[in-house]
């Protein structure tokens, strides 16, 4: 007899395939599995049933046509989704800490009448040039105690740290100005910066804010009417009195807190270029502030924006990084997100000096040096920017000594400087490496 001849069941006449429908229906399930038994796991959990298979797929069990969905479907894993930004900027942070920056300055309108003379004068630029280069270097080695071994090892380097600086400070401006007003004053600004640095440091902006209420509201006063030598005085010793205590307290708890860990304690020389950087730069801002007093009122006021804009700088990068496929392409965005934040910067700067009324030429030459400067900071990368702008500070003060006209110097200098710092920074930090 001949062999009976097997039927073939025909397609249904709705689907040319009925299996490329049902690839379409589950391509985004079947794409990401890693072997036919995931899609028949899946197929099996869309209640698809043996008779269904035989009769709609014309396949005859599950394994087979999930072979055949894998073989159709092209591998796709879809990228895991981003990771959180770690330097998204906190604009509530940056923005007290722009007050805190900026609103020390007032403490000199309200004491203008309580020192005289040249001699005073040079007392308190020398003390201030000390407290910044201490508190600089300080500030960096107690990061430093506070990444290796947690608050209580940074608190333990502040309390010896902190009262050095200030003392030291505070003996400096009385040998340039000797005893008198002018040294007292000097003595409270050098306790009131060690006390700041301490409160910065350990995350106590809001607390800093509040000891400045005194010095803000004389200040406030004297556009009104000028306050009596006594009440002015007692103004100012309450601001430092209060920053004192608030840094005592903070650097009290601190101490007692359980967050210390194990880790091995910085070499000293690791915070000598961030000392040498606060020189320099308080240098560059003192010979600023002869020149035009109101370029650094401008400066001051922009630090909390520049911080902002550190941060920013960070998480374009770490976006850039993300996005770039080589090593070209990082450079070229890293450099775009380097204009973008300096150029963001001078254009407040920009604005601040039309504002005030100044020419904006050298001090948007400074704010490039200084804001490049800290960005290469920010990266740990502290002896380029230290010895750029303490070149600086010494050919500005060489030619202001000399007599030189100040406008054309500081010009030349500043942008030199701001020159080979931009180029540094797009040279170090175009690559990959700097920025995991």
């Amino acid at each position: 007899m001949p062999r009976p001849r097997l039927r073939t069941r025909s397609r249904p006449s709705w689907a040319e395939d009925p299996i490329d429908e049902l690839a379409e229906r589950l391509v985004e399930q079947v794409a990401t599995a890693v072997h036919p038994y995931e899609v028949a796991a899946l197929l099996e959990s869309d209640g698809l049933t043996g008779e269904q298979i035989t009769e709609r797929y014309a396949r005859p069990d599950l394994f087979t046509l999930a072979e055949d969905l894998y073989a159709r479907v092209p591998r796709h894993y879809p990228e895991p989704p981003p990771a959180p930004d770690p330097w998204r900027p906190d604009h509530l942070r940056c923005a007290l800490r722009g007050l805190v920056f900026a609103l020390p300055g007032l403490a000199y309108v309200l004491g203008a009448g309580l020192w005289h003379g040249t001699a005073d004068v040079s007392g308190l630029i020398v003390s201030a040039l000390a407290a910044w280069a201490w508190n600089q270097a300080l500030s960096h080695r107690a990061y430093l105690r506070l990444a290796a071994g947690g608050k209580a090892a940074a608190g333990r380097t502040l309390r010896i740290g902190a009262p050095a600086g200030a003392l030291g400070a505070a003996v400096a401006g009385l040998l340039v100005s000797g005893p008198g007003t002018g040294a007292a004053f000097a003595a409270g600004q050098s306790c009131y910066l060690a006390a700041a640095s301490v409160l910065l440091v350990l995350g106590r902006e809001r607390a800093l804010l509040l000891t400045l209420l005194p010095v803000a509201a004389g200040a406030g006063a004297v556009l009104m009417w000028q306050p009596p030598a006594p009440l002015a005085l007692g103004l100012l010793l309450a601001t430092v009195t209060l920053a004192v205590l608030a840094a005592g307290h903070a650097v009290r708890d601190a101490v007692r807190s359980e967050t210390t860990a194990a880790g091995a304690t910085p070499r000293v020389l690791r915070s000598l270029p961030y000392g040498l950087f606060g020189l320099a730069a308080g240098v560059l801002a003192a010979l600023a502030g002869a020149d035009d007093p109101r370029s650094v009122v401008v400066l001051t006021l922009s630090m909390g924006f520049a911080e902002w804009l550190l941060y920013r700088y960070r998480s374009l990068a770490l976006a850039a990084l993300r996005a770039s496929t080589t090593s070209r392409g990082f450079t070229l965005r890293a450099g775009r997100a380097l204009a973008y934040c300096l150029g963001a910067y001078l254009a407040v700067l920009g604005l601040g000096s039309l504002v005030a009324g100044t020419w904006p030429a050298p001090l948007l030459g400074l704010g490039a040096v200084l804001w490049t400067a800290l960005l290469l900071q920010a990266f740990s990368l502290a002896w380029t920017p230290a010895a750029v702008t303490l070149a600086a500070a010494a050919a500005e003060a060489t030619a202001h000594f000399a007599g030189l006209p100040p406008g054309p110097a500081q010009l030349i200098c500043r942008t030199a400087a701001a020159a080979v710092l931009v180029a540094a920074a797009c040279r170090l930090l175009g690559r990959p490496t700097a920025h995991r």
